[in-house]
């Protein structure tokens, strides 16, 4: 697993069948940031898909993962599950925010 703030990466072996494939120009966004509008994003190498809202990416070669304010990750090649981290709250279990 690799966490770069409010994303966690797990590996694992196989996109589930019925995957779409989400079509990006430029830099892979993995998730924005509704703070301060950031972005974790992987190289255009990357390919990114979704299935009753969640997330996957194909990473084909080793890569950095990028925050504007958090320290670049190295990813290596492989499929990844993209999980938005939650946190509690007493008012609700909600997003955490970057």
């Amino acid at each position: 697993m690799l966490r770069q703030g409010d994303v966690l990466l797990r590996e694992v072996s196989e996109l589930p069948a019925g995957v779409k494939r989400i079509k990006m120009a430029g830099r892979v966004i993995l998730a924005e940031g509704e703070a301060t509008g950031h972005n974790h994003t992987l190289p255009e190498t990357a390919e990114l898909y979704e299935l009753d809202g969640r997330t996957w990416v194909v990473v084909p070669e080793a890569s950095e993962l990028v925050h504007q304010e958090h320290d670049a990750i190295q990813v290596t090649p492989g499929i990844w599950w993209v999980v938005r981290q939650r946190e509690y709250t007493p008012e609700a279990i909600r997003r955490v925010s970057d």
